[in-house]
Order: structure tokens, then C-alpha cells, then sequence
């Protein structure tokens, strides 16, 4: 019970952000300047909605890609939990 609970109080934050690629075969961001953050997010399920919204209003748009990044793995890469998503 304890595990769970201290499972639960970890802050997993997520990272969603976006911009316009230069070419759909790499991500190469075609302005630094007009990248997208759309937030951060506690945990992935909340960072995949927000993901999911930004990714729909953009749909006409080929070059453009939203990504989101583990925070937590980065601040923190000794506690990988795969069991985060």
C-alpha cells in the first residue's frame, strides 16, 4: 500500500510542444522561435489530451509535429519507471 501511494505523489511531468518541421523525413524544427508550448503537464495521461487537441487543430498542416517529452526521465534518470504511461 505504501508503494501505491508513493507511486501516486510522484510528479511525472510531461513536456508537450510543437512547431513546423523543415522536412517530415527528421525532426528538424523549421523556426526555434515559433515553437509551440502548449504546457506541462503531472502525469502522461493529461499531456497525451492536450497532446491529442493541438495535434487535431492541426491536421491540414503536414509539417507540423507535437512531441511530448518525459520530463521526469530527464530530471531524474535513475528512477526510469516504464511504468509511468
Amino acid at each position: 500500500m505504501e508503494l501505491a501511494m508513493a507511486q501516486e505523489n510522484k510528479q511525472l511531468l510531461h513536456l508537450v510542444f510543437g512547431g513546423e518541421l523543415e522536412d517530415l523525413k527528421q525532426v528538424r524544427f523549421r523556426d526555434l522561435d515559433d515553437l509551440d508550448i502548449v504546457g506541462i503537464y503531472p502525469d502522461y495521461r493529461s499531456a497525451l489530451v492536450a497532446w491529442k487537441a493541438k495535434a487535431q487543430q492541426t491536421v491540414d498542416n503536414a509539417h507540423m509535429r507535437y512531441f511530448i517529452v518525459h520530463m521526469h526521465k530527464l530530471l531524474n534518470p535513475e528512477d526510469d519507471d516504464s511504468t509511468s504511461l
